[in-house]
């Protein structure tokens, strides 16, 4: 599938200053300098290892493939030690000759999936340059590499060691087949890091790294039902559009008799197993047409042994210009015939920077815009559109110009709806089902918030609701010019949980978010009981967020969280533990205990995600000053510690009412001793405000009233 077509680029609001997260200027995964570490190391005369992603059997991970004891026998080795075993005189290379679908054959990770993607990405060269950066080399070394992928709304580098897992002298993983090229399996490397571990690669989608290799936009299509549809047709144009659009195809086989294992069927083809489509075309047999699909096997042999394979006495029926298309060698290529190609395998995926795949209209320059938003319970989590709280959840107001009303039924707008996930290993991440409902917004209604009383006068665009427990939701829609609202939802009302909305459109469209978060009262208009008009004139998306960079930039607590936090730009509670002793003075040697850094995440987790994020971690950090502020002011003697009746008084100046008797039982429940530290001040402060403030906001002449759920919530999790 050679790389033609010419296909426009798509403008990416989010990131048309080329700020953190674009292309040209991605995130620092798990916060590693590439540049700087390269630079320190070389000047130290030093090889990198890698402290966030060890050369060890914990970031091998339980591989099904291995034994325990096999595992025992796992080697990690650089490059050239691993030419060095297997007696090669070779010098290491990065990439020679440019990089190619043949370059490479599976090892003994189950990633199939994931070299199916890279075989694909291989025709893709401004792509590829940008996955991998092919300015690497094993001259200037230090024993750094580096990759960037797409991981939730922006691109990220990823930066590894080139220690490889080796088992008798071999390769376990990805190996390169011109023996000292290594280019593939330090690429599956970072992969992996990027998944938690080796073995959380093992089984998958190519859908997906396709959507971590670009960032754009995934179709996926089911094969025989396409076929039994009578849909041939529409199928053979969107896989001709896919190769001049700078498309990654992939496709999948079944599983037989409902197990996942790597079988050989008697046609030659591997059993749920994932293989690259590398081209299309059409030959000429015996006065017909006959629609081929080229197609890769990762493993780099096992071919089909069906009409138009390698040996097929087929190609001795056409003409030599189409005879020269069939290679016969055992290379993991072959061709087959598009019929065949639909009843034996299940599904196919195209994955492109931009949708003009979809109607093959290549001049059309999209645009897209990239929304990161939270389901939080009790708040903005209100569940399918069938609940009370439905219009609760986050909102996205969209009014479109133009629509091609020329070409029948133009998709002029396409929505991504991507679950982020909450853990940090593939294997166990959970998706649970979320949909998109869209609904059009009448001439002259306010600007702002939608209440409840619309959702009920009015009715969504789709008669029915789909939800998806996939990683990602995709729907195209064709909407005649005028006002919108797009509302992501879970399921399930108070379901928990953070997304990446991505809005594609033909032309201008203007978006303004409304989040579950806001002040009702400023935002949320009840239409049945406000029809005034609304003269607020709300901030454009772009300069509201330079203006939120600009701040980012400015805020030395930033910088401090970006130091401890995760990949995900979360803390957890060893991590907030460290941060806050290594930053915050807290008077005592001991310094703050796990289980207190446990219950400041849980008084400032609004989503109750049990992490912390950077704007969860801004609200702590400004109070735990706060506190300490307080806990000196009351401190009379200087010593570190609060008596009893200076704890009382502390507390009170911070305007809660706490009698004696009470003081004493928050001292033997938060104070090891006769008196407080400052670490057990803070911690008891964080508890007694959000009570306070959960009882002054639920109550009534002295009375709180709340359901189980409720009560059981804020009581247990405090």
């Amino acid at each position: 599938m050679s790389e033609s077509g010419s296909c426009t680029s798509i403008i990416n609001l989010r990131y048309q200053d080329g700020s953190e997260g674009s292309s040209s200027n991605p995130a620092k995964f798990k916060n590693q300098d590439y540049a700087q570490l390269k630079d320190n190391y070389r000047r130290r005369r030093q090889l990198f290892v890698d402290s966030a992603f060890p050369p060890n059997n914990h970031s091998l991970g339980d591989l099904p493939s291995l034994t325990s004891w096999q595992e025992d026998d796992v080697e990690w080795l650089r490059p050239s030690e691993i030419l060095k075993a297997q007696n090669i005189s070779d010098e290491p290379t990065f990439c020679t000759k440019g990089a190619s679908r043949f370059d490479f054959g599976q090892g003994s990770v189950g990633n199939c999936w994931f070299l199916a993607a890279i075989s694909s990405l291989t025709f893709q060269k401004r792509l590829m340059a940008q996955v991998v950066p092919l300015d690497q080399s094993f001259s200037d070394y230090a024993g750094i590499f580096h990759f960037r992928f797409w991981r939730f709304g922006k691109w990220v580098d990823v930066v590894i060691d080139d220690y490889l897992p080796t088992y008798n002298k071999q390769l376990l993983s990805v190996h390169c087949k011109g023996g000292n090229e290594f280019w593939v399996p330090l690429m599956e490397k970072a992969y992996a890091k990027v998944c938690g571990t080796y073995a959380d690669m093992s089984s998958g989608l190519p859908s997906e790294a396709c959507k971590d290799f670009t960032g754009g936009v995934n179709m996926t299509y089911s094969l025989r039902r396409e076929h039994t549809y009578g849909h041939d047709d529409e199928l053979w144009l969107q896989l001709s559009r896919a190769t001049g659009c700078k498309s990654m195809v992939c496709c999948g086989t079944p599983p037989k008799g409902g197990s996942n294992a790597n079988t050989i069927g008697h046609t030659g083809l591997v059993d749920s197993h994932a293989y690259s489509v590398t081209g299309v075309t059409e030959v000429k047999c015996y006065g017909s047409t006959v629609r081929l699909v080229r197609l890769m096997n990762p493993w780099g042999k096992q071919e089909w042994q069906g009409e138009w394979s390698d040996k097929s006495d087929l190609w001795d029926r056409v003409r030599p210009e189409d005879r020269e298309k069939c290679a016969d060698r055992e290379d993991g290529e072959f061709w087959m015939k598009l019929e065949d190609f639909c009843y034996y395998f299940s599904m196919a995926s195209i994955s492109c920077e931009n949708p003009n795949f979809l109607d093959g209209d290549l001049d059309v320059q999209w645009q897209c815009m990239i929304y990161d938003g939270k389901w939080v319970a009790g708040r903005s989590a209100g569940g399918n559109v069938n609940n009370s709280t439905f219009s609760s959840n986050p909102q996205y107001r969209i009014e479109v110009s133009i629509i091609d009303n020329q070409e029948k039924a133009d998709k002029n707008i396409l929505l991504s709806l991507m679950q982020k996930p909450q853990q940090e290993y593939r294997k166990k991440i959970r998706y649970f089902p979320v949909g998109l409902t869209l609904y059009r917004i009448p001439p002259g209604t306010p600007a702002g918030r939608l209440g409840s009383s619309f959702f009920r006068r009015n009715r969504p665009i789709k008669r029915s609701q789909q939800y998806s427990s996939e990683r990602e939701l995709i729907e195209l829609h064709s909407l005649e010019p005028g006002e919108y609202v797009i509302i992501p939802s879970t399921m399930k009302a108070y379901t928990p949980g953070e997304f990446v909305l991505s809005v594609f459109t033909k032309s201008d469209a203007k978006i303004t978010p409304h989040h579950g978060d806001e002040d009702e009262d400023e935002h949320n208009h009840d239409h049945d009981s406000d029809n005034e008009e609304d003269d607020r004139i709300l901030p454009e998306i772009p300069d509201k967020a330079k203006e939120e960079d600009e701040k980012k930039d400015y805020d030395p607590s930033r910088a401090i969280f970006k130091r401890y936090a995760d990949q995900y730009d979360n803390l957890s509670a060893r991590q907030l533990r460290k941060l806050l002793n290594d930053r915050f003075p807290h008077g005592t040697r001991y310094g703050f205990s796990l289980e207190s850094c446990r219950s400041m995440i849980a008084a400032v987790d609004l989503d109750q995600r049990m992490r912390m994020s950077f704007t969860e971690f801004s609200v702590l950090w400004k109070k735990i000053h706060e506190f300490k502020k307080t806990f000196n002011q009351y401190d009379s003697n200087g010593n570190g510690s609060l008596t009893e009746a200076e704890l009382q008084r502390a507390i009170q100046g911070s305007g809660i009412e706490v009698d004696m008797f009470m003081i004493k039982l928050m001292m033997f429940r938060f104070s090891d001793f006769s008196t407080t530290s400052l670490e057990s001040f803070i911690s008891l402060m964080f508890r007694l405000e959000k009570m306070s403030n959960t009882f002054k906001n639920n109550s009534s002449d002295g009375m709180i009233h709340m359901r189980w759920t409720e009560w059981s919530n804020i009581a247990i999790y405090n």
